[in-house]
C-alpha cells in the first residue's frame, strides 16, 4: 500500500476507536458497562445490530463466495424480515419488562437454574469459537499487506480490539459501530463504481452482469427444494427464518445490542429497521464479487490469491515446478480470454445460438484455469502440508490493493477493520455479560459490590479475548469464514431456540423436561451434522422443533412418574 493508503487506514481506525472511547466514558456500574444504561436511540440500535453481524468475514467471504459459485447465498437472509417480526411481538417486549442484562436470566424465573445454566454454556462454546474465526479475518489483510504470518496479524489486532471493548463497554462499542457503518456504505458504494469503471470501456454494467451470468454466477434464486443445498428460497425462508431468529432472539452478542434501547419501542424500530436493510446490503456485497469475476475474464487473476502462500511456495525447492504451472496457467487464461471475446461479440448480436455455443466453450477454458489452480495447491502441500490451500477469502482483498486507486484502498481496508472490530466487540461484550451475569453473580459471588461485579466484567472480557484470539490462530483450516461461521451456529442455535419457544408457549412444561430435551436434541443435531444428513440451514429447524417435541414427551414421563409415585405414597 502507498503512504496517502496508510495515512488513510491509520486516521480512520484511531478517529473512531477515540470517538468510541469519549463518548463511552463515565461507566461506573455493570448497568452502565454492559447495557449502556438502556438509553439508546433506536437508530443507534439498528446500526449496532447491523455493525455486529456484518463482520470482517462478510466483506471479504461475501465477495469470493459470489466470484466462486455466484450469489445464491442472499437466499440465506431471506427469512430474517419474518424473524424480526416475530422478535419485535414476544421477544423484545419480554427482555424489556424483567429488566434482564442477558436472555437466559428469563430462563431461570420460567425454568430453573439447570436450564439457565445450560443455554448459557451453549452460547459461550458457539459464541467463543465463532469470535475466533472474526478475529481471523482482518488478520489476512494486514499478512497479505505485509506479507507475514497472519499469526502475529492476530495477535495483534485481536489485542487492539480487547483493549477498547475492556475500556468502554458496550457504549464505546455502540457509538464505534454506528459511525462504522457510516462509512461501510460509502465505502461499499465507491467500491462497486470503481469495479464498473475499471472493466473495459465497451463494457458497462449490464453487460458485465450477463457475461458472469452465462458463467452461472448470478443465480440469485432457486426455487428447487433440495434438502441437501443451503440456499434455496425454501432453506432461505425457514431454515434460515429459524437461525435468524435464534441469532437475534437468544444470541446475547444482538440481544445484548437491543436491550440498549431507551424503550420497547425504540428497540423494536432498530430491528425492524435493520431486517428492511440487510437483504438490499448483502446482495450489493456479492454483486460487488460477480463484478469482479467479470473483471477478471479480461484481466488475468493471480494463479493463487494468497500472496503469502504462493511467495513461501516460490522460495521453496518446487519453484521450477511452480514456474512451469504459471505458464500453464497464462496459455490457459489466453484461450479462455478469446472464449469471453467471442461471447461478448455474439451477445452485441444478439445471437442466440452462438452466445450458447460460446458460454459452454467459455464454461470448459474455465475448467482449465482451475485444474492448473489444483496442481499449484496440490505443489503446496507438498511443500509445506499444513498450508492454506484456500484462498476464496483472499479473492477480494487481493483486487483491492493491486487496481483500486490510491486512497480508496486504504478506505476499503480500514471498512474490514472497523466491520471486524465492532463484530469482535459485541461478540466480547456479550460473553463477558454472559459469564458475569449468567454464572459468576449467579453461582460464585451472589452478594458483591457493583463494583466488584464491574471489575468482573472487564477482566472477563480480558479471559474471553485470549479464547478468542486462540482459536483465531486455528482459523486458517476451516475454509470459508462465513459459511464456517454459519454452519457453527447451526449446530447450537436451533436448540436454544427450542428452549424459548418453550418457555413463551408451553406453559405446563417445566424445567427437568425442556433440560433434558434440550441435551437430547443437542446430541440428534450434532450427529446430523457429522453425517450431512441434510444442508446446515435445516439444523436449526431440526434443532427448534425437536426440543419442542421432546420436552412435551419428556414433561408426559415425568408427570405420569410422579403419579405413580403419588399413589405409592397413599
Amino acid at each position: 500500500m502507498s503512504y496517502i493508503d496508510w495515512a488513510v487506514l491509520c486516521c480512520t481506525l484511531i478517529a473512531i476507536v477515540a470517538y468510541g472511547v469519549y463518548k463511552s466514558r463515565g461507566a461506573k456500574d455493570i448497568d452502565g458497562y454492559l447495557l449502556g444504561n438502556r438509553s439508546l436511540p433506536w437508530y443507534s440500535v439498528c446500526l449496532s445490530v447491523m455493525a455486529t453481524q456484518a463482520s470482517a468475514i462478510t466483506f471479504l467471504s461475501a465477495p469470493g463466495l459470489a466470484y466462486s459459485s455466484g450469489m445464491s447465498f442472499v437466499q440465506f437472509y431471506f427469512g430474517l424480515p419474518l424473524a424480526m417480526i416475530v422478535l419485535c411481538v414476544t421477544f423484545v417486549p419480554i427482555f424489556h419488562r424483567l429488566k434482564v442484562y442477558t436472555a437466559y436470566e428469563y430462563l431461570e424465573q420460567r425454568f430453573d437454574l439447570n436450564t439457565r445454566a445450560l443455554t448459557a454454556f451453549l452460547f459461550l462454546i458457539q459464541r467463543g469459537l465463532s469470535t475466533g474465526i472474526t478475529i481471523y479475518a482482518p488478520s489476512i489483510i494486514l499478512s497479505t499487506i505485509l506479507d507475514i504470518n497472519t499469526t502475529y496479524t492476530t495477535l495483534v489486532i485481536g489485542g487492539i480490539v480487547v483493549a477498547y471493548t475492556v475500556y468502554g463497554g458496550t457504549k464505546a462499542v455502540s457509538y464505534t459501530q454506528m459511525l462504522q457503518m457510516s462509512i461501510i456504505f460509502c465505502g461499499l458504494f465507491a467500491a462497486g463504481i470503481m469495479v464498473v469503471h475499471l472493466l473495459p470501456g465497451n463494457i458497462g454494467f449490464g453487460k458485465a452482469i450477463s457475461i458472469a451470468g452465462k458463467m452461472g454466477r448470478t443465480n440469485a434464486i432457486d426455487f428447487k427444494f433440495d434438502w441437501n443445498n443451503p440456499y434455496t428460497v425454501w432453506s432461505g425462508l425457514i431454515g434460515g427464518f429459524f437461525l435468524q431468529l435464534s441469532y437475534f432472539g437468544t444470541d446475547q452478542s444482538q440481544v445484548g445490542r437491543y436491550l440498549t434501547g431507551a424503550s420497547v419501542s425504540e428497540s423494536r424500530l432498530g430491528l425492524l429497521m435493520n431486517g428492511m436493510v440487510k437483504i438490499p446490503m448483502q446482495f450489493l456485497i456479492l454483486l460487488i464479487g460477480v463484478l469482479v469475476f467479470t473483471f477478471y475474464q479480461y484481466n488475468k487473476p493471480p494463479v493463487f490469491f494468497n500472496s503469502f502462500e504462493l511467495n513461501k511456495l516460490e522460495k521453496s525447492k518446487y519453484n521450477p515446478q511452480l514456474n512451469q504451472l504459471k505458464k500453464d496457467y497464462e496459455k490457459a487464461f489466453e484461450e479462455k480470454q478469446t472464449e469471453v471475446n467471442k461471447l461478448d461479440a455474439a451477445l452485441d448480436q444478439q445471437n442466440k445460438p452462438v452466445i450458447d455455443q460460446q458460454r459452454i466453450a467459455l464454461k470448459k477454458a474455465d475448467e482449465q484455469t482451475k485444474v492448473v489452480r489444483k496442481q499449484v495447491t496440490d505443489l503446496m502441500l507438498q511443500n509445506d502440508p499444513g498450508a492454506d490451500v484456500n484462498d476464496n477469502n483472499y479473492i477480494f482483498l487481493s483486487f483491492v490493493t493491486k487496481y483500486l486507486p490510491k486512497g480508496l484502498i486504504g478506505l476499503l481496508i480500514a471498512i474490514i477493520f472497523l466491520a471486524s472490530m465492532g463484530s469482535t466487540a459485541s461478540a466480547l461484550n456479550s460473553l463477558a455479560s454472559t459469564s458475569v451475569i449468567d454464572i459468576y453473580k449467579r453461582l460464585i459471588n451472589k452478594n458483591a459490590t457493583e463494583e466488584n461485579y464491574l471489575k468482573a466484567s472487564r477482566w472477563s472480557t480480558v479471559i474471553w479475548g485470549l479464547v478468542c484470539i486462540a482459536m483465531a490462530l486455528y482459523a486458517s483450516k476451516i475454509g470459508n469464514l462465513i459459511e464456517a461461521v454459519n454452519i457453527l451456529g447451526s449446530y447450537i442455535y436451533g436448540t436454544i431456540l427450542g428452549v424459548f419457544l418453550v418457555a413463551f408457549y408451553l406453559k405446563h412444561v417445566n424445567g427437568r423436561a425442556v433440560f433434558y430435551a434440550a441435551i437430547a436434541t443437542e446430541a440428534v443435531v450434532c450427529i446430523c451434522g457429522y453425517q450431512k444428513v441434510v444442508a446446515y440451514l435445516w439444523l436449526n429447524v431440526i434443532g427448534c422443533l425437536l426440543v419442542v417435541l421432546f420436552s412435551l414427551l419428556f414433561q408426559l414421563v415425568i408427570r405420569k412418574n410422579w403419579k405413580l409415585v403419588k399413589r405409592k405414597s397413599a
